[in-house]
């Protein structure tokens, strides 16, 4: 009887998408509640790398589904809080690939990757049209030569309802749902791989530390020996990328490793900040030049438009040289020293 019901119910569009089904869920409330999960796995042995690992991801699931109520609401910041809760999850099950069950973390990751992409067009375009909207404000009324303000408003109401429409449509939508199933599953039956999850988190940890801290260090060196331009930017971008892989995963291990962890991350978020700021001059570049177009088209001065790029171009230009002061090869993270004996 319990299979029948659950055909029906396949039939209309429920699908398995977790440890506890859309199916099992709407089988419990007709009083045929079949088990359709697999077998449960151990809980993490306490003070190991995956109990450690496994709190690190309780922790972020939690953010991230507490959000989705503002993020619908359109409350202040929620957007940009779930994205960067998706960012680090997405971080921390690729840097703990060896303590969590690639198989099962992968497709979890390439979903968190487009709830993120789908969340950053109204998060990415919130910024750009604050520090747009600031920069001509910044300008003496003599340097705004025709409808600046007036385009640059319209601009931003459009790109607004789109980004907030995409946003909507993502909740919305099946793989969403599938997503956060997945996200529950994992928290309340974590694939721990059984060696490296019950090791000694001060050994495990490090090494993973060591790996992410070692891409950071070849991007970053890469980005830095470019000479200025498109490559240049692009190569900082993705040494940004790097940067917060490495402040995430020393986030994660922070309560095992102490102060080097700690130490690594206020590095790497230096950097992020540096980078991250680096970037959002150059998509304001791009963003001011068809502007500039627009205007163009519609006769309008695009003296001021002109004005405006070249200060982003100056802005990214401090934000590489202050990547170049911050840059030192860091301390390792490594076992904490054990006091006296």
């Amino acid at each position: 009887m319990a299979q029948s019901k659950e055909k029906a119910l396949r039939d209309k569009g429920a699908g398995r998408t977790g440890t506890r089904s859309e199916v099992a869920r709407a089988l419990t409330g007709t009083g045929s509640s079949p088990d359709l999960s697999p077998d449960p796995r151990p809980d993490p042995a306490p003070g190991s790398t995956g109990e450690h690992v496994h709190a690190y991801v309780r922790g972020l699931v939690a953010t991230l589904t507490d959000l989705d109520p503002a993020v619908r609401r359109g409350r202040p910041d929620a957007v940009h809080r779930m994205r960067v809760a998706c960012r680090r999850l997405r971080g921390c099950l690729r840097t703990w690939r060896s303590v969590l069950d690639r198989s099962v973390t992968d497709p979890v990751r390439a979903d968190l990757r487009w709830l993120g992409g789908e969340l950053g067009a109204e998060r990415d375009h919130e910024v750009l049209a604050e520090r747009l909207t600031a920069a001509v404000g910044e300008l003496p009324g003599e340097l705004v030569l025709g409808p600046v303000t007036a385009r640059l408003r319209a601009w931003d109401v459009t790109r607004r309802a789109q980004t907030r429409r995409r946003t909507l449509e993502a909740l919305a939508s099946p793989r969403y749902r599938t997503l956060l199933d997945s996200l529950h599953a994992l928290v309340a039956e974590p694939p721990l791989r059984a060696q490296a999850a019950a090791g000694k988190p001060h050994k495990v940890m490090a090494k993973a530390l060591r790996k992410e801290d070692g891409r950071l260090h070849r991007r970053m060196q890469r980005a830095l020996s470019l000479p200025p331009g498109a490559e240049r930017d692009a190569a900082i971008h993705h040494a940004r990328k790097a940067a917060k892989r490495v402040r995430y995963a020393a986030e994660a291990a922070r309560p095992a490793l102490g102060k080097a962890a700690g130490r690594l991350r206020r590095r790497a978020k230096a950097v992020q900040k540096a980078g991250g700021d680096h970037h959002d001059a150059v998509v304001a570049r791009d963003a001011l030049r068809r502007l500039a177009v627009a205007a163009h088209a519609a006769g309008e001065p695009g003296f001021t438009w002109g004005v405006l790029h070249g200060q982003e171009r100056a802005a990214a230009g401090v934000r590489e040289q202050e990547l170049s002061r911050l840059w030192g090869r860091p301390s390792q993270p490594g076992p904490r020293r054990k006091r006296g004996g």
